[in-house]
């Protein structure tokens, strides 16, 4: 783990007229944060070269002044790095402050009018400081994917040269069994992810060609199907790539209590057409449940697995048993895993009559990758996912099995503690349409996304008005515009969405905000990172869950 600095979170202060530094420094200081004054411009560039949090500098500071080795400085920032600057402005915009108009040049610039209040100060320096610690995050991730990608290409070169030496050798001796064995593992690593993302894709670019080929013929009937097919092959890439997330404990999950008997219930149509004819499931469901709290759709993902797992098990039939129970796990079980709390669960338990499994591959079978399946027949993703997603949601997953007599995994789910939320039927029924003016704020700086969110709020009747950046999107928010709803991108260029998001509510306290991204380390800190008012949904989303999910906050 990589430790930093005392230097890395100070304040470098630069307001060499008036009392400007020392109140400022006060201001921080009694807040918490480290800071240090400067006496002028090359002494601050001194003091940056060591390392800072961020810089606060008045803007008289940059008048009259060499900048070059501050601009120099900003430029040469690597890659990870995007030095937050707080300028002190006085009242009266640009025509009495020139140096604001060097904020292109400066970066990641807030400015902050002069007199201010110490909780706007703090505000910002607190905002900015977030943003700086996010920077040394993704620098230590960059410094470890290096490092990885190092003993990659070393391994790759080592295995190079072993590839080309055994290979002289097979046609003299027996290493041609040995050599298989080991492209085999290769293989096995990539091909079901290879063959999976390729029939999707066939799915895709099949159904497009052969949509524009009817449309070129003016061939407008029974198009629905041919939409229909490729809309569910982008839909299994997405759910592929969840599941690669899933694993790794990345994905966004949206937590909330969960009738565990009825959403398997409702499944049991499609896990019925899952399974051999020669397959009998059994329902046992505890009439008693409690209500989990989990990410539904993940969990529905996770028991469709568990049971094409079972009946892959069984290629010649048997007995498949979905069971749901209430379990307490004491403190003395808890102790013996990773990351489980005690406490009660809410149990999902698949049980088939199986082959069963081996010590070794029980060991192995939440690995990613590894699966016992043939090349091109599995991903070996599956109950990694689970593994990932049961952890992720503070639960727990376990295998029982034996070789010829079956095997049994149980997901733990923790039981839901507060109250359950009231549904009404006239909120059901409620038209997703626009009827007041409402008016949305679409933040992104992808004009494709931009693009379609716009047209898809157009079709339902709201407003909308766009901005590119966090940038575009301020003046925006400060104005009179009426805004009921703020649409951003978390990943934006220069100010991100969550900086943007804190700068709205304070024009605009009670600004809802949705936030769309595509970073998986976005979407794993979903609680941590939302407030009140705020709600986030991943890409690849659906226009249905858009359009749920701004009907869900604008009425509210």
């Amino acid at each position: 783990m990589t430790v930093m600095p005392v230097t890395s979170e100070r304040a470098i202060i630069l307001a060499p007229l008036g009392r400007d530094s020392q109140i400022a420094l006060m201001m921080l200081n009694e807040a918490g944060f480290d800071g240090m004054v400067c006496r002028d411009l090359p002494g601050m560039c001194s003091e940056l070269e060591q390392g800072a949090g961020l810089l606060l500098i008045s803007s008289e500071a940059l008048l009259n002044s060499d900048l070059d080795p501050l601009l120099h400085l900003i430029e040469q920032q690597p890659a990870w790095s995007d030095l937050p600057i707080v300028l002190m402005t006085h009242h009266g915009g640009p025509e009495q402050n020139p140096a604001s108009r060097l904020g292109p040049q400066l970066g990641n610039v807030t400015f902050l009018e002069r007199p201010f209040h110490p909780v706007t100060l703090v505000s910002l320096v607190t905002t900015a400081l977030r943003g700086r610690r996010r920077q040394y995050e993704a620098r230590d991730r960059l410094i470890d994917l290096s490092q990885s990608e190092q003993r990659l290409q070393s391994t790759l070169e080592t295995l190079e040269q072993q590839v080309e030496e055994r290979t002289a050798q097979l046609r003299q001796n027996e290493e041609v069994l040995r050599q298989s064995q080991k492209m085999e593992a290769v293989g096995q690593l990539t091909g079901g992810i290879a063959h999976d993302f390729n029939n999707m894709l066939t799915g895709i670019i099949g159904s497009l060609e052969l949509l524009r080929r009817r449309l070129a013929r003016g061939r407008t009937e029974d198009l629905d199907s041919l939409i229909d097919l490729g809309v569910t092959s982008a839909n299994r890439a997405a759910s592929l790539t969840h599941r690669l997330l899933a694993f790794s404990r990345r994905q966004s999950l949206d937590s909330k209590p969960v009738e565990m008997n009825t959403l398997v219930v409702s499944m049991g149509e499609l896990l019925q057409r899952s399974i051999n004819e020669s397959i009998r499931l059994d329902m046992q469901l505890n009439d008693n449940l409690w209500v989990a709290e989990a990410d539904p759709n993940q969990l529905e993902s996770a028991l469709l697995n568990l049971v094409i797992n079972a009946r892959d098990a069984m290629p010649d039939g048997g007995r498949l048993v979905v069971s749901t129970h209430n379990q307490h796990l004491d403190a003395q079980y808890t102790q013996t895993q990773s990351n489980l709390d005690a406490g009660d669960y809410v149990v999902l338990r698949v049980t088939d009559t199986g082959c069963g499994m081996s010590q070794s591959t029980i060991n192995r079978a939440f690995d990613p990758f590894f699966t016992t399946k043939p090349i091109g027949q599995g991903t070996g993703l599956g109950l990694s996912m689970i593994y990932g997603f049961s952890k992720q949601s503070g639960g727990h997953v376990a295998i029982h099995s034996e070789v010829g007599n079956g095997t049994t995994v149980s997901l733990f789910l923790p039981r839901f503690g507060g109250d359950l939320p009231s549904e009404t039927s006239e909120d059901t029924q409620q038209s997703p349409f626009a009827s007041n003016g409402e008016t949305v704020l679409i933040v992104e700086d992808d004009p494709a996304v931009r693009v379609l969110v716009s047209t898809v709020l157009n079709e339902l009747g709201y407003a909308f008005v766009e901005a590119c950046d966090g940038a575009s999107a301020v003046p925006i928010l400060d104005s009179e515009q009426r805004i009921d709803l703020l649409i951003s991108d978390v990943g934006l260029p220069g100010m991100n969405g969550r900086q943007l998001a804190e700068i709205g509510r304070q024009y605009r306290p009670d600004l809802r905000v949705l936030f769309i991204t595509g970073y998986a380390e976005h979407a794993a800190v979903r609680g941590g990172f939302l407030d009140p008012g705020m709600q986030m949904i991943t890409k690849p989303f659906t226009f249905d869950l858009l359009t749920a999910k701004v009907r869900e906050m604008i009425k509210t």
